[in-house]
């Protein structure tokens, strides 16, 4: 027991005994600076500075942009532009589909390698025939109640207006003697109209000019984008006078009739009308004669 006492004394005695720490200059010898110290007094000031040291670290770390600079932890910046790349990149995407599939549909009507679909000329959709039964025709009696009052409120309604049964009217792009008809059986989407040269060909509808050009086989080209899903197509022009991008009107005159392209056998019109990227038959919707 002694032994460890007297252990501990001089331990103690070295923790608490006065020392002094002098800077001297090396030259004169002069004091410069000095300070009393003792062991214990160096080793609390050393672990306050560690804890000091390690509580700035882990602020810097934590909560200011300087943890960006220390490898292993990303940029908040970074991750932002990473997330709006990855979203323009996918919107970029998209809209690359998209143009494909247009570029898709234009190719097609140029060179006429499509399905056919048939039209109704009413409604301007697909037709499916099916087969009512007599029973499904007879109005119950609430039907006839429904009409009778309809009845009585149209015979005084003085605001009524007739409405067409079809939203779309197309305009004649010329008028002459169809000397080919539409025939998707021999891949043939169009009707050609026989035309003196240089007679104006017209738009069938408003819209906006995506290709005006010249063709090996066709010739001058003109397509014309409309609205309802409706595209319409003049080749073998002699002359265009639209350019690609422009908006046109109904009746306007787009290009004059000619015989140019491979394909072409004389002056006339070769005219086809797309819905929805399908070719339907333009005598349906327009009388060329």
């Amino acid at each position: 027991m002694s032994e460890k006492r007297l252990k501990r004394k001089i331990i103690k005695k070295k923790l608490f005994t006065k020392n002094r720490l002098v800077i001297l200059n090396e030259d004169t010898f002069e004091e410069v600076f000095s300070l009393r110290l003792t062991l214990m007094n160096v080793f609390v000031v050393a672990s306050i500075g560690a804890l000091l040291i390690i509580f700035i670290t882990t602020y810097i770390i934590a909560f200011t942009p300087l943890r960006e600079y220390i490898p292993g932890y990303a940029s908040t910046k970074l991750k932002r532009d990473a997330t709006e790349l990855a979203l323009k990149s996918d919107s970029l995407s998209n809209a690359l589909k998209k143009n494909e599939a247009y570029i898709a549909s234009i190719k097609k009507i140029l060179t006429g390698d499509l399905d056919y679909a048939k039209f109704s000329k009413d409604s301007i959709t697909a037709t499916s025939l099916e087969t009512i039964s007599e029973e499904d025709l007879q109005p119950t009696e609430a039907d006839l109640k429904l009409r009778e009052q309809v009845a009585r409120e149209d015979k005084y309604n003085l605001f009524e207006k007739a409405k067409p049964k079809v939203s779309v009217v197309f305009f004649p792009p010329a008028k002459g003697m169809i000397t080919e008809k539409f025939n998707p059986k021999e891949k043939h989407y169009a009707v050609d109209v026989a035309l003196a040269k240089n007679t104006p060909i017209k738009a069938v509808l408003a819209g906006t000019v995506i290709f005006a050009d010249w063709t090996p086989t066709t010739g001058n080209v003109v397509i014309i984008r409309h609205n309802n899903g409706f595209i319409s197509a003049y080749k073998h022009a002699a002359s265009i006078t639209k350019d690609q991008g422009d908006a046109v009107r109904t009746g306007e005159v787009i290009a004059l009739a000619g015989s140019t392209g491979q394909e072409s056998t004389g002056v006339h019109l070769h005219f086809e009308l797309w819905k929805d990227g399908y070719p339907i038959d333009p005598t349906i919707f327009i009388a060329f004669e």
